[in-house]
């Protein structure tokens, strides 16, 4: 399970817990945050970026392709979010010593991605259960 604590109670940042692993989520400075970390609107896009990033690299090691660098960039457009589209624009820059062909078949395995897939082909259900707050130690 991902848990993600309150780190103080005066402020927004946030602890998130994966597995053995932590990051910090704050909220922006302009959203009233202390930019201390990525929003949830940057993690989401981040996911995307590094999905296609190592979908890439997953297919070329399984197919011989001898991918060296990757690169990706995701711009987001949020402004439509509240009308129902949220824009992703992704900017991939991969290299080594591989074909025409081996180069546009890694980017068209960027675009079939686990989460390029669930963010535009899946119905995601969210349930929100309300639990008591566990005892501080």
């Amino acid at each position: 399970m991902i848990v993600v604590e309150r780190i103080t109670t005066d402020g927004t940042v946030h602890r998130i817990t994966i597995r053995s692993h932590e990051l910090i989520a704050d909220m922006s400075l302009a959203e009233g945050g202390a930019d201390i970390g990525p929003t949830p609107h940057d993690l989401y896009d981040a996911a995307l970026g590094a999905c296609k990033a190592m979908t890439m690299v997953w297919y070329a090691k399984r197919n011989n392709i001898p991918l060296e660098n990757v690169h990706v960039g995701v711009q987001r457009d949020a402004s439509e979010e509240r009308q129902g589209v949220y824009r992703l624009t992704t900017r991939v820059s991969i290299d080594g010593d591989m074909s025409e062909a081996q180069r546009a078949k890694l980017i068209e395995v960027a675009d079939k991605c686990p989460v390029h897939k669930l963010m535009t082909q899946v119905r995601t259900e969210i349930e929100t259960i309300a639990v008591e707050a566990s005892p501080e130690s």
